[in-house]
């Protein structure tokens, strides 16, 4: 199995902490939509297996193109590879651009899972972060989508922000809960060079939240959420029983996916590629940089994205691929006291408890290769 990806890198606004490749310069979006459709035809060998389980349009913001330019992508896909078991077909979407007549072609397509970035619902928050919605309009969003009969909605909410309030985060969470959707990804802000929040870090017109605070509002999101019934999978993303998010799973665990699109990446089992193109340049080609995987560079990232996740990594797992002279030494490190508070062998499954996923880099640095 393995996953496409369709990175639409267009935004009327940038948000102040977002560091994905993104543009504003919305008139290229004709002209970078037939490029894609190029780069996915040229592209299509680039997978070793060509049966897709699910298809993922993010961003930059899916919603500015129309449902019917979604749809035509799905149905290019569906002519180039094995698609009879797809599963999930996901789509980005910003609030103030779902109306009901978004909503009425979008439901013509294929698209049965819905991701939408609400954020926060205190305005205050979301104009600082330079949101373009308010809170009302992504309450709005997501019961139009509801009533619409699309029954697998993901909701997006960030915490961990200097100008916001542990009350606000609260009541955030209290409004998500009310919404009734099937997966919630909370996200501790992280502030990244390049962006209008780095900017405002470098200038000391901002900080970054103190670590005890980091942590009360981790532990809060965690604990609001799996009360409600939602299942910690994963750092960031809780899902109700059956609602996990089967197209970001699959990086977790290793499948194998084509990105298509400028500032897209790409896995393939042995090397991993990105685009490094601005969308002036995209149309006229992808060009990518690019990396083959060691041994070590793969165990490395299997320690990464396993100990991200609820189920843990498999110590039998390490032995038959990378040896056991490998599973031996995770063995040796994750016994080590400080890590040893940290981590559960559970009959050779090393797991994170999901309260203590907000140290998981400090587990992951210190048991990598």
């Amino acid at each position: 199995m393995a996953s496409l990806y369709f990175h639409i890198p267009f935004c009327k606004r940038l948000c102040g902490y977002c560091d994905f490749y993104r543009s504003v310069k919305l008139k290229y979006i004709p002209e970078v939509v037939e490029a894609m459709h190029a780069e996915l035809c040229a592209e299509r060998d680039f997978l070793h297996d060509k049966t897709i389980r699910t298809i993922y349009f993010g961003g930059g913001t899916p919603s500015l193109l129309a449902p019917s330019d979604i749809e035509r992508f799905i149905a290019q896909a569906r002519e180039l590879f094995d698609c009879s078991q797809l599963e999930e077909v996901t789509v980005e979407v910003n609030p103030d651009d779902i109306t009901s007549e978004y909503i009425a072609e979008l439901r013509k397509t294929s698209v049965n899972r819905i991701s939408i970035g609400v954020q926060s619902l205190d305005d205050d928050c979301l104009q600082f972060m330079g949101r373009r919605h308010s809170a009302d309009q992504a309450v709005e969003a997501v019961k139009m989508l509801q009533a619409a009969g699309y029954d697998n909605i993901s909701v997006d909410v960030i915490f961990g922000i200097e100008k916001s309030s542990t009350a606000s985060l609260d009541r955030t969470l209290q409004g998500v809960l009310a919404m009734n959707v099937q997966h919630i990804s909370a996200y501790h802000l992280t502030i990244e060079e390049g962006t209008r929040f780095g900017r405002m870090l470098a200038h000391g017109e901002l900080n970054e939240v103190a670590e005890e605070r980091s942590e009360a509002e981790f532990l809060h999101v965690h604990n609001s959420l799996t009360r409600a019934g939602y299942e910690h999978y994963e750092v960031s993303n809780y899902a109700l029983k059956g609602c996990r998010s089967k197209h970001n799973s699959s990086y977790w665990q290793g499948v194998e996916y084509l990105g298509i699109g400028p500032g897209a990446h790409s896995y393939n089992g042995d090397v991993r590629r990105w685009c490094e193109q601005g969308v002036e340049e995209y149309i006229h080609g992808a060009e990518y940089g690019s990396e083959e995987l060691s041994q070590g560079d793969k165990l490395n990232e299997y320690v990464m994205t396993s100990l991200r996740c609820a189920e843990g990594l498999s110590l039998a797992k390490v032995e038959h691929d990378f040896g056991e002279q490998e599973r031996e030494r995770l063995e040796h490190e994750s016994s080590k006291n400080e890590l040893a508070q940290l981590l559960q062998n559970d009959n050779g499954m090393l797991r994170i408890a999901p309260e203590n996923m907000l140290l998981s880099d400090f587990v992951i640095a210190a048991l990598m290769a």
